[in-house]
């Protein structure tokens, strides 16, 4: 059909132009034209199947002191963001596909440069519909980091916790979709597996050079942990108003193959805020609880599995599109 369209435009175009009534005059032809082009393809973009849309993001904050009196230090810092959604929706068939960056470091005189904000995350679901707001479905995420990640709570020196794929997660489901309305997306797969690796074999010594059992479930001298189990994930993303968006996702997840009670909980937020055409508050909620993720003593030894949290808020330069 478009390229039926194609052809006959240039046919009709032209026609136009050399049948139209001479007092009319070619300006207005084309005028005419043009906005009936224009017309057809903003049809066109809302005929297609597809609907796409991303954020990019850069926070940036500097203090600078000298004969301060009230004490203090300088500082500065910077926080990247990328998120990017590409769906599919024709007929029986569903395809939604998510893509978020993210990486912010701080420098202070004190304490050198911390890494503060660290993500990879890449998830795709497929489904065909089986009756109303129901769809069979498969879905697959996977999720890492840039660059390495250090506990600086340690003593005397950081303690290197994480790298480029130490961890990284990759998750392989089938299961079932429920899609009542356009901002929200609940999908409860039965039968996932989940596979943990933790490439770099440094990650199993602690600051003395004791080796470390398992580190993110990860036994000694292994590359992976193999889970089977059940998975609920459940996504919203909803304009609040105009200028004002929450996305939210929180995916449980429980092993049948050892302490099935232990479910993993992960849980983001993020709520924005657009002032202007180019600058945005955000702020974002990270919450995860896994059993198989040991927290750090002070004193560079392994400790047990705590509930962690992580919380950004930041004003800076957005663009949509």
């Amino acid at each position: 059909m478009k390229k039926l369209f194609t052809i006959l435009l240039p046919a009709v175009v032209l026609a136009g132009t050399f049948t139209a009534p001479a007092q009319v005059g070619t300006m207005k032809n084309k005028d005419f034209t043009i906005k009936a082009v224009d017309k057809d393809d903003a049809k066109a973009a809302e005929d297609s199947p597809w609907t796409k849309g991303g954020v990019a993001g850069v926070t940036l904050s500097q203090v600078s002191l000298m004969n301060w009196a009230a004490g203090g230090e300088g500082s500065v810092a910077f926080d990247l963001m990328f998120n990017y959604n590409l769906n599919y929706k024709k007929d029986r068939h569903l395809w939604q596909n998510r893509l978020e960056l993210a990486y912010g470091m701080n420098y202070s005189q004190s304490k050198g440069a911390q890494k503060t904000n660290d993500k990879i995350y890449l998830a795709s679901m497929y489904g065909y519909e089986l009756g109303k707001n129901w769809y069979l479905s498969a879905l697959m995420n996977f999720s890492t980091q840039f660059a390495n990640g250090f506990d600086y709570n340690t003593t005397p020196d950081k303690t290197l916790i994480s790298q480029f794929m130490a961890p990284a997660y990759l998750s392989v489901g089938l299961g079932a979709t429920w899609k009542p309305k356009t901002w929200i997306t609940a999908t409860i797969s039965p039968a996932m597996w989940r596979g943990t690796f933790v490439l770099d074999e440094d990650l199993f010594y602690d600051k003395a050079g004791n080796q470390i059992a398992s580190v993110y479930g990860v036994m000694f001298g292994k590359k992976m942990l193999n889970q089977f189990g059940a998975d609920l994930l459940v996504e919203l993303n909803y304009d609040i108003t105009k200028s004002m968006n929450i996305y939210s996702r929180l995916d449980l997840y429980s092993n049948y193959l050892d302490k099935p009670q232990n479910i993993i909980v992960k849980w983001d937020i993020v709520l924005t805020a657009k002032l202007t055409k180019w600058l945005a508050a955000n702020l974002t909620l990270n919450m995860i609880y896994d059993d198989n993720v040991k927290s750090m003593n002070t004193d560079g030894t392994q400790g047990g599995p705590k509930f962690q949290l992580k919380e950004v808020l930041g004003v800076g330069l957005q663009a949509s599109f």
